[in-house]
């Protein structure tokens, strides 16, 4: 490989990709192909680099200086300021929240400082097409040595010692599934990776499969020596089509390799890996729905026991694991379980991928020590709370967790005290709200979501969810009594004790946990008939402030209803209220403030 003085790291996740990193990767070869730097800058289209606010983004190294928010226009004058002139292009670096200084390196960014990455080590750092440059960083160094020098057994009390527990949202331990499997009778043995992510604002597992799908390969190869498996499936969900494609080549490059397929590294250990892409079921993510898909069915669960450990795939003992899980093996096989359990809080070991969305000034991936304080995360990392606005809730664990509240912000984000609140680490979806959001709305969002995703399959998640929903939407219209309210609370206990699969029984938690910390916004709405934060539209109604009212006409001219008129003989506006749909363009596009929500 030819030496380079400089490398261009440019992020090439999803992300990035949908607000234009490939024109720039081609606005930037173009352009130093034309200043004769193509022998001298290289540039590598990698992975996630998990700061998907800023994108798209570039890290030039050896500097380490880190570009935000680059376009094709932005490239030449980047192109003649670093590598021509040699000083840092300022215009485009990251400014401090605090200091409203400039930041020149990553490292510098609190954003990244904060995080330990052991997931996310090789995600916008390789290539994640080019096994080669997975190889540089010690990749299927492990398996390797797993199966010339180990036993299986070495690798279940390895992965016992780390207390690595599931991150698809259960945290069951992970050492302990392995076993169950490797001791389960019969000859034939499966293991499956669920790439099937649908937490709403939940996008880790397919960053992973973007930016690092080797890692997840040799943990499945891993995982199959010592389970004792000899075929490995990767089941992921249409919508990751580029996860998709990359992770089919890195299955073609790995096999090419001779890191899968028959006798591997002249061993008698024979693994290889498909890929099978669902239709988007969020019912899917289950375990037993999952193996009904793939075997070709319809994707609804089935009742345990028997568990997948005993009897999954096809009727054979099968393991299963998310992405996030399989991401932490190879480490914890290279530097020891002991390593790996150093890390985190003494039941909570190692780290955890959060997807940080929401009202919040830095969104994207971070990787922190389980026990990290959601403060730490929020203000810390993620730059706190946008304009001036003050820190209301965060949702964690998508549609099957809780919303925790402001007198909450000092809690360990690990298992044990998620649960103590009402909420569940869950896959690792993290979405922050201020002040100006609705909890019974929040709530109605996520009910809606597990009405539509419910397979229909058991009668208490069926009915019950559409029921419940029924009664959320009642009180967002101030249609709602008090006894709904104590209706609501009685079918969301029906709902979580008696639903088939953790789809039905993990529903009724948004509810429950905006039930438990924010009843006086429910009491307001049913009693008062308002929404506090004025976003129901039922409860909220539009105005304009003659006072403050220049008479410039953009909120008529944007009124889709043209439900705001001139008053006569003045040069202001008013809105007729019996035909106001409520759509809040003319708050929106009113520069004056004389629109008035209330």
């Amino acid at each position: 490989m030819p030496a380079y003085r400089s490398t261009v790291l440019l992020c090439a996740g999803g992300g990035c990709i949908s607000c234009g990193c490939l024109p720039v990767r081609e606005a930037m070869e173009a352009e130093l192909k034309r200043r004769n730097l193509a022998d001298e800058v290289r540039v590598v289209q990698t992975g996630c680099v998990g700061s998907c606010d800023l994108g798209p983004v570039l890290i030039v190294y050896p500097d380490e200086v880190f570009y935000q928010k680059v376009s094709p226009g932005d490239v030449p004058k980047l192109v003649d300021e670093h590598f021509l002139k040699g000083r840092v292009f300022e215009r485009l670096l990251v400014k401090s929240a605090e200091t409203d200084n400039l930041i020149a390196t990553q490292r510098e960014f609190a954003f990244f400082n904060k995080q330990v990455k052991i997931v996310l080590e090789n995600c916008g750092v390789i290539d994640p097409e080019n096994i080669e440059e997975y190889v540089a960083r010690g990749g299927y160094l492990a398996l390797g040595q797993v199966i010339s020098e180990r036993t299986p057994e070495w690798v279940i009390e390895e992965l016992k010692k780390s207390g690595l527990r599931g991150r698809g949202g259960a945290g069951f331990p992970a050492g302990t599934k392995w076993d169950f499997v490797r001791k389960a009778p019969g000859e034939r043995k499966y293991v499956v990776c669920n790439a099937d992510e649908g937490d709403p604002g939940a996008f880790m597992d397919r960053s992973v499969l973007e930016g690092d799908p080797h890692r997840v390969l040799e943990a499945m190869a891993i995982a199959g020596f010592a389970a004792s498996a000899d075929q490995g499936y990767i089941y992921v969900r249409a919508e990751y089509p580029l996860a998709i494609r990359r992770t089919r080549r890195a299955i073609q490059q790995a096999r090419e390799a001779g890191f899968l397929g028959r006798n591997l590294f002249e061993s008698s250990f024979s693994f290889d890996i498909d890929i099978r892409v669902g239709a988007g079921a969020f019912v899917c993510g289950e375990e037993t729905a999952l193996l009904a898909s793939i075997e070709g069915k319809r994707g609804i669960p089935r009742p345990r026991p028997p568990f997948p450990a005993v009897s999954g795939l096809w009727g054979k003992p099968t393991l299963i694991n998310n992405v996030e899980t399989y991401a932490c093996i190879v480490p914890i096989i290279t530097r020891g379980g002991d390593w790996y359990a150093s890390i985190g809080t003494e039941k909570s070991k190692g780290t955890k991928v959060f997807a940080l969305a929401g009202k919040i000034r830095n969104t994207g991936l971070v990787e922190v020590p389980m026990g990290t304080t959601l403060r730490e995360i929020v203000y810390d990392i993620g730059g706190g709370v946008p304009n001036g606005r003050k820190f209301k809730a965060a949702q964690t664990g998508g549609p099957s967790g809780g919303c925790i509240p402001a007198e909450h912000l000092d809690i360990p984000m690990d298992y044990e005290s998620l649960a103590k609140v009402g909420s569940i680490v869950g896959s690792g979806g993290l979405i922050i709200m201020d002040e100006d959001s609705c909890m019974v709305d929040v709530a109605k969002f996520f009910m809606e979501f597990c009405t539509d995703e419910s397979c229909g399959k058991c009668p208490p998640c069926r009915v019950g969810t559409r029921q419940i929903y029924g009664l959320l939407d009642k009180i967002t219209k101030g249609e709602a009594r008090i006894e709904d309210l104590h209706l609501l609370e009685e079918l969301c206990g029906m709902v979580k004790e008696s639903s088939l699969c953790g789809l039905g029984q993990t529903a009724p938690n948004p509810v429950l946990s905006t039930l438990r910390y924010f009843r006086d916004e429910y009491l307001e709405h049913i009693v008062d008939r308002r929404c506090p934060a004025k976003v129901c539209p039922s409860l909220i109604r539009y105005s304009i402030d003659e006072a403050a009212c220049t008479g410039c006409s953009l909120c008529a001219r944007n009124c889709p209803e043209n439900t705001i008129f001139k008053v006569e003989d003045q040069k202001k506006y008013r809105i007729d209220p019996a035909r106001c749909v409520k759509c809040g363009v003319c708050f929106d596009v009113c520069r004056f403030g004389a629109v008035v929500k209330s």
